[in-house]
């Protein structure tokens, strides 16, 4: 019984959670897969991650340009031989970057290369190094040759040589002349992991055009392989489209959307595109989201149906066992066995047994309740029918008409052996003169039964008493009778 009440419960729970799992789950793919909004998020990504870098690169002009208008730049430029203004460059250059590592607007992305250049746009002098003295930027990076010819700042993505974030403003001196220029660059790596962190935390990469598509020039520190691959393949077009309309474009590439945006605040923000990775879907596997979830659901409800079904089980199969060792007791000859059975549900089958067995056997039953009053159960005619009568007061039970004292007291003083032959005598005449069977009736199982009844009535009453057969309205009752 319990087995089958837990195999029931659990296999219902296993049905719920599988059912709950798949739902869910159905839900939650839509709900975190709508195109559109995923679309429009990655673009917003990748146009705030391009404004931050752009903004950068505009910080650092502003930056360059005070220091630029500072005596000691000037003077660097102006000295009177090219050793000097070499030597004097470099260490204007290395003073500058320990004022950078201080600056908040380079904290953790110190310039590497901080570089003072001829009005040519030739290096006078650099940070910590000598070797590069002479060499020309402006014939490599076509934006420091328009600053210095024009005398606006700019910034750059520099790829061609070195992979730079790179900012230049032009030096001038006393009349407004242009004497050269003050160039810094900061690892473009650096420099994409620090604005991916400050912005929403994709994968960031610099794009260039080259030959019929498009090379990647620079990453952030949270690399994808599937990014690089999307630039050069699935997502191609959308750079392209990107580029020449100068305009955010996104596409799908399997798990991710790649979105692109043009750097146009840059001198070669037609050549140059900003790239993010976003995922495809805001949870990309909500199979394994909800498997713990669920399985952890359903091992708890499982427990708890392996509990309670062992709880109901035991509730029933208790009280059917005793019920079943209790009928064996009476098949073996333990007639005088009756069940007494608490129990809400099998309380009254346990009840109807007793009655039924008192009946086969012969034995009336004490149908009185608490208050004296009797409560007749119907009978079936094929076999006998009967009922105690029995009327209890506090004072004790009254006496029954037509008895006085000396027939009470004959009553008491009569042999028990005597008395209780005598009484099943009359109440088996009584049941025959009704018209009922007393065949089953033992004279044995009678004298027990009525011993157990005086028994009851003396703790009711506080005395002794005896009973006496009365036959009235076709039915044969006894009728306890207080002794003195």
């Amino acid at each position: 019984m319990r087995i089958k009440i837990v195999a029931v419960n659990a296999l219902i729970v296993f049905i719920v959670s599988v059912l709950s799992f798949l739902l869910v789950r159905s839900a939650l793919a839509t709900a975190t897969s709508n195109k559109d909004q995923l679309a429009a998020d990655a673009q917003n990504d990748v146009n705030g991650a391009a404004a931050r870098l752009q903004l950068d690169g505009l910080r650092a002009e502003r930056w360059l340009a005070s220091a630029a208008l500072e005596g000691a730049t000037i003077d660097a430029l102006t000295k009177a031989t090219q050793e000097a203004r070499g030597d004097a460059a470099t260490k204007r250059c290395d003073d500058l970057v320990s004022r950078m590592k201080n600056a908040p607007l380079f904290e953790r992305n110190v310039p590497t290369l901080v570089a003072l250049v001829d009005p040519a746009g030739h290096i006078v002098g650099r940070n910590n190094s000598n070797l590069t003295r002479g060499d020309d930027l402006a014939g490599v990076y076509a934006g420091l040759k328009a600053t210095l010819a024009s005398g606006q700042s700019g910034s750059d993505i520099w790829y061609e040589r070195d992979r730079y974030l790179a900012s230049y403003v032009a030096v001038r001196d006393e009349q407004g002349k242009t004497i050269g220029g003050l160039v810094i660059g900061r690892p473009l790596n650096d420099t994409l992991s620090r604005v991916s962190e400050g912005a929403a935390g994709r994968a960031l990469v610099v794009a260039v055009p080259k030959g019929d598509g498009f090379e990647v020039v620079a990453h952030s520190a949270q690399q994808l392989a599937t990014l690089d691959e999307g630039v050069q393949g699935v997502a191609k077009d959308a750079l392209k489209n990107a580029l020449t309309h100068q305009q955010t474009d996104v596409v799908r590439d399997g798990d991710l959307l790649v979105a692109a945006s043009p750097l146009a605040a840059f001198e070669n923000g037609r050549r140059g595109l900003l790239v993010a990775a976003a995922p495809a879907s805001v949870i990309a596997d909500p199979t394994g989201v909800l498997f713990l979830p669920v399985l952890g659901a359903f091992a708890i409800g499982l427990l708890l149906v392996i509990v309670a079904g062992w709880q109901l089980g035991s509730y029933i199969t208790t009280p059917i066992n005793m019920l079943e060792e209790g009928l064996l007791a009476i098949l073996n000859g333990q007639t005088d066995k009756r069940f007494e059975l608490d129990h809400a549900e099998l309380g009254g089958l346990a009840f109807r047994i007793d009655q039924l067995l008192n009946q086969l056997m012969g034995v009336e039953e004490d149908t009185t309740d608490d208050e004296g009053r009797v409560s007749k159960v119907s009978q079936n005619p094929s076999t006998f029918s009967e009922s105690l009568d029995v009327e209890e007061k506090k004072a004790g039970a009254p006496v029954p008409e037509g008895m006085d004292a000396a027939a009470i007291d004959r009553l008491a003083a009569e042999p028990a052996n005597q008395y209780y032959g005598r009484i099943y005598r009359e109440y088996v005449a009584a049941k025959r003169a009704v018209g009922e069977s007393t065949d089953h009736i033992s004279e044995a199982a009678f004298s027990a039964r009525i011993r157990n009844m005086e028994d009851d009535a003396a703790q009711k009453y506080g005395r002794s008493v005896r009973y006496q057969v009365h036959a009235r309205n076709k039915e044969v009752v006894l009728l306890a009778v207080p002794l003195p």
